[in-house]
């Protein structure tokens, strides 16, 4: 099923572990909520928590570059939750495609980041997140991440803030 919804998960967000344990659409949505929980609150417990730990657990973004495996994956956000950045994003415009044991997200991150300077620039990032329902781990897990900025000077400067001249 193909469904176009706002979710507007952002600095709000909550944390919905113990909801990400539900089989079916609302639990990969709480999967979805808590990582932007996570991320919004530089909570890498949590974060690492609704990653996969999977090798093949992907994450492809302006900051990291591609990365394979939850364990890389959760080294690239400690090094961001560390940083002066404070990244703060909402997850927006989202358009959700169900397959039953797989739901993609794709849609716009807006927000702002701390630029070197000190100062608060705009943020917007097209993003799609995939999550998989894990029957042994009886859970919804993020499996891949891309995240991408258009913008070349944007993108310049986004990396900049995060201590990288160019994405790996």
């Amino acid at each position: 099923m193909i469904r176009l919804i706002d979710f507007g998960f952002g600095p709000a967000a909550r944390n919905r572990l113990d909801e990400a344990r539900t089989a079916g659409f609302e639990g990969a949505v709480a999967a979805l909520e808590t990582f932007y929980y996570a991320l919004n609150a530089a909570d890498l417990d949590v974060l690492t928590a609704v990653w996969s730990a999977d090798e093949l657990a992907q994450l492809n973004n302006p900051v990291g570059g591609i990365l394979r495996s939850g364990r890389r994956i959760a080294d690239l956000y400690r090094r961001i939750f560390a940083s002066a950045m404070a990244v703060e994003v909402t997850f927006t415009d989202a358009v959700t495609y169900d397959f039953g044991a797989a739901v993609v997200f794709a849609g716009r991150e807006l927000g702002s980041y701390r630029a070197v300077d000190g100062a608060r620039v705009p943020l917007a990032i097209r993003t799609s997140r995939v999550f998989g329902w894990q029957a042994g781990a009886g859970r919804w897990e993020q499996l891949h991440h891309h995240g991408s900025i258009d913008d070349p000077v944007q993108l310049a400067a986004y990396q900049a803030a995060a201590g990288v001249t160019s994405a790996p």
